[in-house]
Order: structure tokens, then sequence, then C-alpha cells
């Protein structure tokens, strides 16, 4: 039986140097003669499983033993995505597949497969299955005809399980049989002041721009979504920060940016439907961000279920576009306001993740254009709860010393006789 899991809470992993050496493999999927992804990497897995008694954690790099499932690799030709599965050990797998839009392709899902019935990883388990867990958030991404290349450890969770590659050169939808020249570097290594183990040819320039220096926290703007006869349906009160990565005019490489919403410059439009609502705001004709949020009339709750992004900056190569309609955030009762002070970052995609700041929402039950009473979100409940621990424990340390000297006082004066 095989179990599937969605992402969730990131493992620790320890470092490089106390679990030593971690070798490096090279994958191919070809088609004929003709090689379309080529892989140089090394890989740490870190498993979590279930025992008898608790929990083990069972670790294993690739080994240099490690080939291409040709059977389910692919080059995509046959219409489907390019897929590089490769196989290790007793019946486990670690599989990439791969997108583009024709000017930049990405990992689109990394996909581990493990065999729990494998005693030398997994011992005292107390199950057999063979058990895939899958992430969509992998971060990889560069443009056609250029190496992938990420020197500095990188960790991505998948399930109870992650994945940590270093040392990695990685080329996909390849004109050639061996990786380009001309490399995309990951943030990691753009920030790195490390010096490559081997030399490899890559683009230069003979000056580098100075990194833009970070935004800072965004103002708070105030948005609303007026009915067919003028009611306002939908509130929301937020600030808001995007996280982009793309590909700018001026370099062949991907590179990560944060934009603040400015309020005073933003449009807000939508619309309001029984079960569901939109809210679009517009920067400038230049950004545009839209959230859809949908309401269970069973349970009552809403939430927000869709994100998407659409952006022209001037320093885009070509325009970004990052959407999702399978999100479960900001949820809430309806007749109630979703609220939160505290900074979340919602992830949409691997190229594009949401930055929210002392926000409120409500897109469904708003009367007399007011927020109705607000439901807080997890992290400011936890931050309200510190003060009160922390004054509940003074109180007591208090009560204990008040305790103390009533009992000394009392003996003290036991010790007198009235004559």
């Amino acid at each position: 039986m095989m179990k599937v899991f969605q992402p969730s809470t990131a493992l620790f992993i320890a470092s490089w140097a106390v679990i030593g050496y971690i070798q490096a493999v090279t994958l191919e999927v070809k088609e004929g003669n003709s090689t379309c992804i080529k892989a140089e990497l090394s890989a740490l897995i870190s498993i979590t499983y279930s025992t008898s008694n608790s929990t083990g954690t069972g670790r294993v790099s690739l080994p240099d033993s490690t080939s291409v499932n040709a059977t389910r690799s692919s080059c995509g030709t046959d219409g489907g995505s390019p897929w590089l599965v490769a196989v290790f050990g007793f019946g486990h797998e670690l599989g990439m597949s791969f997108s583009t839009n024709d000017r930049v392709y990405s990992v689109t899902n990394l996909t581990l497969q493990y065999n729990l019935s494998d005693s030398s990883l997994f011992p005292e388990a107390n199950s057999s299955d063979v058990v895939t867990v899958t992430s969509a958030a992998v971060g990889i991404s560069a443009p056609i005809n250029t190496t992938y290349r990420c020197q500095s450890p990188s960790t991505i969770t998948l399930g109870g399980a992650t994945v940590t590659f270093s040392d990695m050169r990685l080329e996909a939808y390849m004109p050639g049989n061996q990786l380009s020249p001309t490399e995309s570097l990951c943030v990691a290594d753009q920030n790195s002041t490390t010096t490559p183990a081997t030399p490899t040819t890559t683009m230069t320039t003979t000056t580098k721009p100075p990194a833009p220096a970070p935004p800072g926290t965004p103002e708070q703007g105030s948005y609303s979504v007026k009915d067919s006869n003028g009611t306002v349906c939908l509130l929301a009160k937020m600030g808001l920060q995007l996280n982009v990565s793309y590909v700018p005019e001026s370099q062949n490489k991907t590179v990560q940016e944060l934009v603040n919403l400015t309020p005073n410059l933003t449009l807000s439009s939508g619309s309001c439907g029984t079960s569901s609502a939109t809210l679009t705001l517009t920067q400038e004709q230049t950004t545009s961000l839209s959230f859809s949020f949908t309401m269970n009339s069973t349970s009552n709750k809403y939430h927000l279920s869709g994100i998407n992004l659409l952006a022209n900056w001037s320093n885009m190569a070509v325009p970004f576009s990052a959407n999702n309609t399978n999100l479960d955030y900001l949820r809430s009762t309806v007749g109630r306001s979703y609220m939160c002070n505290t900074e979340q970052t919602l992830v949409v995609a691997q190229s594009f993740s949401l930055n929210t700041f002392k926000l409120q929402v409500q897109p469904f039950g708003v009367t007399t254009n007011q927020f109705a009473a607000a439901e807080e979100c997890q992290m400011d409940q936890d931050q309200m709860l510190i003060p009160i621990i922390v004054g509940a424990a003074l109180a007591g340390l208090v009560l204990i010393v008040l305790i103390a000297y009533l009992i000394g006082r009392k003996r003290s004066h036991a010790g007198y006789q009235t004559i």
C-alpha cells in the first residue's frame, strides 16, 4: 500500500561537518543519443519514521550506485512533463519534474519514495509500506540554455522527510549533451563570499551593481469591494510585501526581490458572491494582485483559496505571472473577520510568496461598513500568551515569598511565652 503525504513541518538536519563527506552523483535522462536533463549533485536525505516505541530518523546520502530509472524518466516529448527519476538502495527513488515558459525552466515537483522495509535504513520500523512524499516548493529555476548551479546546501521539506542538496549543477531542456558553460547561481551562492572549489565558466560583468536595500515594513492599506447595489461587501486592512524571483532584463540569472505595495498608489476592485469573493489590488498598472475567498456553507467557514500575481516591472525580461487556486490561508467563521497583526508568509508558488503585516480581512457578512468581531491567528494568540505566563509566574513567586514570610513570622512569635 502506498501512502501520500503533503509537505509539513521541516526537520532539523545536522551540520555537514558532523555528517561527513557527501558524495556527488551524475544523472542523465536521454532520448536516443540526446541528453535532455543532466544533474550533477550531492543529496542528503533525512526521514522520520515510526517505531514500536517512538520515532526514528533514517539518514542516507545518494550513493555512487544511484542510477536513472529509464522507464519512469522522460524528456517530455510525448506531451507530458520532463521527469528525472533516480533509484537507489532498497527500492528508494528521488524524482524531479520540470516545466518551462520558453524562457525559464524550473523544477515543478520534487518527489521522494522510500521503502520502510529497508531495515538497514529504518531499523525497528513498525511498517513495511512504500511511502511517497512530494513538494511543489522547490525553488530551482534558471533561464533556458543555462546551467542552474548551487554549491550551498539547500534543504527542501517533503512531508516527514527532508532532502538537502549541495554542489548542484543541473540543466533541463538541453540543446546539447553537455551542461551549458553559462550558469545561473542560486541566491545562497550569490550572497556567499566563499570561492567555488572547482573553477567553472560563468557569465561575468565588469561591475556588479549593489544589492537593493530591503524595503522595510510595508504601510498598512485599507481596501474594500462593493456589490452591484453599491454596498460594501468585503473589507481588508493589511500591509503587503511581494517576494518574487525573476530574471531581470540586464542579467542572465534569477534574482529575488522584495517589493512593498504602496496604498496611496493602489486601487481596489473585485466582486462578492454567495460562496465566493475576490479582491484585486492594482498598483500603477504594473502590478495586479488578486485574492480569492471561498465559503463553505456546511461548516460556516471561509478561507483564502487563491492568489494571483501579474507583474510587469521595468527591469523584468518578461512579465511575471504566478497563480495558485488550492490555498488554505486566513481561515475564519462567517460573520467574523480574520485578524493577524504578526507577520505571515503565504507561499503561493516556488517563485512567489506574499508577506502580510497587520492584516484584518472580512470577505463575507459585512454590515454597516465595519469589521465584525475578529478571530485572531494562532501567532497573535501565542504572543499574547507569553506576557500572561510571565505575569502568572511573577505573581506565583510573590505569593510564595509572602507565605514564607508569614510562616517565618508565626514561628518567631511562637518562641515567646506569657509569664
